[in-house]
């Protein structure tokens, strides 16, 4: 049957209204380096970023018991989360909108505009949250909602105020391996936050003294959260130290050095693996001396705003305080893949720890020269990084970085 003149009319009106577009974002998302001012590009992927997270959120608000963190939920104001989508359906909807009518990157913006009408005919900031049951399997959509809309606004422009390399671009190599491994961690946190909780219970709970746990509680909260910080920091010093001194758990270790440009997003590469491991040693110190609440509460967001901010492309004069916590300029040397950095620097939280137990870098360099690695031998992409500990390899195994 031959095609009727409708035919060919409709495939053309598809493939530019549809398939263009979105074959124009998948190219998008396989590139890397610096964008272009004056072409609607900024403000097209910061439009599609936002219609894409708006349509995450909706979907959370359909499932909450299945798409929230328990521990998150209970802290939310409905309202504010109603206003914030709302919010960014607007900015995403106004921003797309008006690079259509202009015609700047108008296929990008055609399918940032699709994002905001799906979530928009889904309910958007109007979907009903009603009762539901709090003890269900999880992922943490909203966690990761949550942090990649929050460490970009903040993150972000913190790097561009503040630049180590002022030349360094947002969309630089390997960032879509790195957003796979911070996506990923994050909508395991659930799963994570099992398996911790677990084996801490498990094979630690033995340890605990509720005596103890009482005097530790009764501490007051500044000193509290000091030794508190200290505590998780020795326990992750020598955990950090394993990673690199024995082969075997140098391979998983290895894939979080692998990164060879420090940002912000630098930090979220790493094995899962390794992340239960890590917090399980990390948090079992803490679990067993009873810290309070409040305290475990200001240690995560320390410990969160470290993870990041220790990885950014950040330089700041920090005087005398670089030799008592870490900093970015601390942590790139941990990073680096020069011969004075090899297996220096370990601490998360307090660099002295590094200067008493005779790790911490020397060098006559100012910064790093390379980072990652040395010899360059894990593989990019996500998958294949969480199977590099696990395969053959003739590449070398000892702990190098």
């Amino acid at each position: 049957m031959s095609e009727t003149p409708r035919q060919p009319l409709a495939h053309k009106v598809i493939d530019r209204t549809i398939k263009a577009p979105i074959e124009e974002a998948r190219e998008l998302l396989h590139k890397d380096g610096e964008l272009k001012p004056g072409q609607g590009m900024v403000s097209s992927i910061i439009a599609l970023s936002l219609g894409f997270l708006s349509l995450l959120a909706v979907l959370a608000f359909h499932f909450p018991q299945y798409l929230t963190t328990p521990d998150l939920r209970h802290q939310y104001s409905v309202d504010v989360l109603r206003q914030l989508l709302l919010a960014a359906l607007l900015v995403a909807g106004g921003m797309s909108l008006a690079n259509i009518i202009l015609g700047r990157a108008r296929r990008l913006s055609m399918v940032a505009f699709a994002l905001v009408i799906a979530a928009t005919a889904l309910g958007g900031s109007r979907v009903p949250v009603g009762d539901f049951p709090d003890h269900t399997p999880y992922i943490g959509l909203d966690w990761f909602i949550l942090d990649l809309l929050g460490s970009t606004l903040v993150f972000v422009v913190i790097e561009k105020l503040f630049p180590l390399y002022k030349g360094q671009t947002l969309f630089r190599k390997e960032w879509q391996t790195d957003l796979k491994h911070f996506a990923v961690n994050h909508f395991i946190v659930g799963l994570a936050l099992l398996v911790v909780n677990f084996l801490l219970h498990h094979l630690f709970g033995w340890l605990v003294r509720s005596d103890f746990q009482q005097f530790v509680q009764h501490t007051p909260f500044v000193p509290q959260l000091l030794v508190c910080i200290l505590v998780a920091d020795l326990a992750q010093y020598w955990t950090h130290r394993a990673y690199h001194e024995v082969p075997f758990l140098w391979r998983f270790h290895a894939v979080h050095h692998s990164v060879k440009t420090m940002d912000w997003l630098a930090g979220s590469r790493q094995h899962m693996l390794e992340l239960i491991v890590t917090r399980v040693a990390v948090l079992a110190p803490l679990y067993i001396l009873g810290f309070s609440e409040g305290v475990m509460n200001a240690y995560i967001i320390v410990v969160g705003f470290q993870a990041v901010f220790n990885h950014a492309n950040v330089h700041l004069p920090w005087g005398p305080l670089k030799y008592l916590i870490v900093t970015p300029d601390f942590h790139h040397w941990h990073h680096a893949s020069d011969d004075e950095a090899i297996d220096k620097n370990y601490a998360a939280h307090y660099a002295f720890l590094d200067y008493l137990f005779g790790t911490a870098v020397k060098s006559t360099k100012k910064f790093p020269e390379h980072y990652g690695v040395v010899g360059d031998y894990m593989p990019d992409g996500f998958i294949r990084q969480q199977l590099f500990p696990f395969r053959g390899s003739t590449k070398p195994q000892t702990p190098e970085t």
